[in-house]
């Protein structure tokens, strides 16, 4: 998360400067729009495992403050099994295609001629991270549910 508010705070320091700079002194930058536009990937895929250890993700609270503690649980734990399907999945394809645009030395058509490779391995960097947060969060929802179990049948 560390890493995401650095980058955060470096789109908006040259995209100020690039108002300036093209406002005043009719110098734009080419570089800050494609650079804005891969940081903010980088962004939500370095922040999203933070985030959902954080329990930040969007839930619908009006419903969950309906349910049993166990339903809760139980309902997190199908989320969570849904999330590691998804995430490894990412994870699996993303570097495989990382990999490949590596091999093939596939880059941008722009200014920049960034590597693709260079943009996308974030990717399955963040979703192997996510993955592993699944994990956790898997076994909290696990805990949970058997805790309520024996505290209902006591």
């Amino acid at each position: 998360m560390f890493l995401a508010g650095i980058i955060l705070i470096f789109i908006m320091l040259s995209v100020g400067l690039e108002v300036v700079l093209r406002t005043f002194f009719n110098r734009p930058q080419i570089w800050v729009t494609e650079f804005t536009e891969v940081m903010l990937l980088y962004i939500t895929f370095l922040g999203s495992a933070w985030l959902l250890r954080e329990g930040g993700h969007v839930k619908v609270d009006i419903i969950l403050n309906r349910l049993k503690p166990k339903t809760i649980a139980f309902l997190g734990i199908i989320s969570s099994i849904i999330g590691i399907f998804v995430s490894i999945t990412l994870t699996v394809f993303g570097f495989s295609v990382t990999l490949d645009y590596l091999h093939r030395g596939i880059y941008t058509p722009t200014a920049m001629e960034i590597s693709v490779s260079a943009i996308i391995v974030v990717i399955p960097i963040g979703s192997l991270m996510l993955f592993l947060q699944f994990i956790r969060r898997t076994g909290r929802f696990i805990a949970g549910f058997f805790i309520e179990s024996s505290k209902s049948e006591a």
